[in-house]
């Protein structure tokens, strides 16, 4: 026997999100189901106000409801830093800290030759433009310790060296 059409519907658009498989899909999916009406309707809107009302920062790519974001816009933050990592949660992994005070510049991925990831499909091109300010003094270097972010790492190491910025990592 076959679940009924909207839930088969329901956890095939579960299985869409990364690192969930079939048994994680049905289970969120019957767990969906024995919610209320009133906080699925919750759910749904959110998922509505998170993709309407959220954009990126045209400056460092970080994911916020403003361009550019509260921290590229922030007077009190220290412009002669640029931390870099791949993705916003990575940003805000840093910021719970409340130690760093400078800029950020997200990537939006790493590179992956096996994903079919190269250098142009991330946001590389944005962060050198960033550089030609005379204001950049460091680049922070935060990406994962994968083989990914290692060669991400070490390609944008050889990018930023001729424009003669101290590049440090984490």
């Amino acid at each position: 026997m076959e679940y009924t059409k909207p839930l088969a519907q329901l956890i095939e658009f579960f299985q869409k999100f990364p690192g969930v498989g079939p048994k994680s899909a049905q289970r969120m999916a019957f767990y969906l189901l024995r919610m209320p009406m009133s906080e699925v309707q919750k759910f749904a809107q959110s998922m509505i106000d998170a993709k309407q009302n959220t954009r990126t920062c045209e400056i460092c790519f970080n994911i916020s409801s403003e361009s550019p974001c509260e921290i590229c816009a922030s007077t009190k933050r220290d412009r002669s830093i640029i931390c870099v990592v791949a993705e916003t949660k990575d940003l805000i992994a840093i910021e719970k800290t409340n130690e760093y005070k400078g800029l950020y510049h997200v990537l939006q991925g790493l590179i992956s030759p096996l994903d079919g990831i190269g250098a142009d499909d991330i946001r590389i091109k944005e962060l050198l433009n960033r550089l030609t300010s005379d204001e950049v003094q460091e680049i922070i270097v935060a990406l994962p310790p994968s083989v990914e972010g290692e060669a991400t790492s070490l390609y944008l190491t050889k990018l930023v060296k001729p424009f003669g910025i101290k590049v440090s990592r984490i």
